[in-house]
């Protein structure tokens, strides 16, 4: 039995099911093909599940600041396992979330493992082994990643990766973890403030690579009042599971560093999800880093598309998302919704967040670009004094008159730089930041002057 679809999506992670939305809502006849869990990374082992940890782990740390404020709080305590029942429903709900999106834009949703046999052909494998194939004008391929691993190491029950942390039942005592990207320092944030004993290993100099010095620095400094220890320009040699923890070696400027604990989490980025037989018997160019794709998210070969992090780049949610509606958009529409790199913001939800857009100083400066740098403080801001929100800082990069890069460090950044990134995607820049109008008293006062 075959069925014809003018769309046929592989992957129902934000990519891929905003894709299959958009242009179902369009007037598409979609079929979305998805051999797992729906909503792909973000939903089940990535974004949703570590931000309910983190936003349980952040209230309880917060309890500390309530006595200033004349609230007394006596033996504050958690129950790792109802913090846990938390992260589940968080899932369920982002899954059923999804599942209701397709239906309303009536996409036809298939369970089983999808493979493109050839330019407008997928065959489905559903899990009793039943075959099906679907027959489709265009097809989209959102793969999504898998988690990197250091070349050479194995994991173990106390060597894990992101992805075995959130199936944990105990709350280890104490973490080894390798990487200070963003997946590490939240991680650190989330056990350090719930009292457990973190130490980070980051081969390069600084935490955060991607951020600047001031950054990184700032936010080391802040964690490292948690507790965190933090061993930047070292490598990690060996890590032994002794079957009751876990010690590892690692050579740092000072020499040999020696760590034990209770686990080890590697945290050292994704990486695309790479079907290589499948791609190159399509003739589907590609290499390490993603699969190869034009301005449309067109392949190599004509109806064939690929969107979100299964090309590359940088693996956030929201860009798939973007990309995902642009491309529907493009497809099926009028092309009115636009996807731009420069436009993608990023949030590190570290306690205090880190946000950006746009481009950075230290990449104003590779670049060779002239810029005003503009900074304002948190404790200049009226609200963040009241709600003790403690120190952060706000740094906009203007060429001439116009936004081209906003960093964001201290309370609630991941909300603050909403407005910033639509200054940024829209080549706008003081004279409409002048023109706003912000409540008073609110944080969002500290964007502007």
């Amino acid at each position: 039995m075959s069925e014809l679809y003018d769309l046929i999506v592989i992957g129902s992670g934000p990519g891929g099911h905003e894709a299959a939305v958009k242009a179902g809502e369009l007037g598409a006849r979609v079929a979305i093909v998805e051999k797992g869990e729906l909503g792909g990374t973000c939903t089940n082992v990535g974004c949703i599940p570590t931000k309910a940890l983190l936003a349980c782990s952040k209230k309880y740390a917060e309890l500390g600041k309530l006595k200033r404020m004349g609230i007394s709080v006596e033996n504050p305590s958690f129950d790792f396992a109802a913090i846990k029942r938390h992260q589940a429903q968080a899932i369920r709900i982002g899954r059923l979330g999804v599942q209701q999106l397709l239906g309303e834009a009536h996409v036809d949703l298939i369970s089983g493992e999808g493979h493109i046999t050839a330019p407008g052909k997928v065959e489905v494998t559903a899990a009793d082994g039943t075959k099906t194939l679907l027959e489709g004008k265009n097809i989209l391929i959102a793969w999504g990643s898998v988690v990197s691993l250091l070349p050479g190491f194995e994991l173990s029950e106390r060597v894990i990766t992101s992805d075995g942390f959130l199936t944990l039942t105990q709350l280890p005592e104490s973490m080894v973890i390798i990487g200070g990207g963003v997946i590490g320092v939240e991680f650190a944030t989330f056990l350090s403030e719930l009292g457990r004993q973190v130490t980070v290993v980051e081969f390069l100099p600084q935490i955060l690579p991607y951020d600047d010095a001031e950054t990184a620095g700032f936010v080391r400094s802040e964690m490292e009042k948690c507790g965190v220890v933090f061993h930047t320009a070292t490598k990690v040699q060996s890590i032994t599971d002794t079957g009751s923890g876990v010690t590892a070696v690692a050579v740092g400027p000072d020499g040999e560093v020696n760590l034990e604990a209770a686990y080890s989490l590697m945290c050292v980025g994704r990486k695309p999800l790479l079907f290589e037989e499948e791609l190159a018997v399509l003739g589907i160019a590609y290499d390490k880093r993603g699969v190869k794709v034009d301005e449309k998210q067109m392949t190599s070969v004509p109806g064939i598309y690929a969107i979100g992090d299964v090309t590359g780049g940088v693996l956030l949610a929201h860009r798939a998302s973007k990309q995902g509606k642009a491309f529907a958009s493009r497809l099926f529409g009028d092309g009115f919704v636009r996807f731009t790199e420069e436009s993608v913001p990023s949030v590190v939800y570290t306690h205090p967040n880190v946000a950006r857009v746009g481009i950075t100083e230290k990449q104003a400066a590779e670049q060779g670009l002239t810029v005003e740098i503009v900074r304002f403080d948190f404790g200049a801001n009226a609200l963040a004094r009241i709600e003790l929100m403690g120190s952060g800082f706000v740094k906009l990069l203007f060429s001439d008159t116009m936004l081209i890069g906003a960093t964001v460090v201290g309370a609630q950044a991941s909300e603050l730089i909403a407005l910033l990134g639509f200054i940024v995607s829209n080549h706008l820049g003081k004279k409409e930041l002048d023109s706003f109008i912000l409540a008073h008293p609110t944080l969002s006062e500290i964007v502007w002057k």
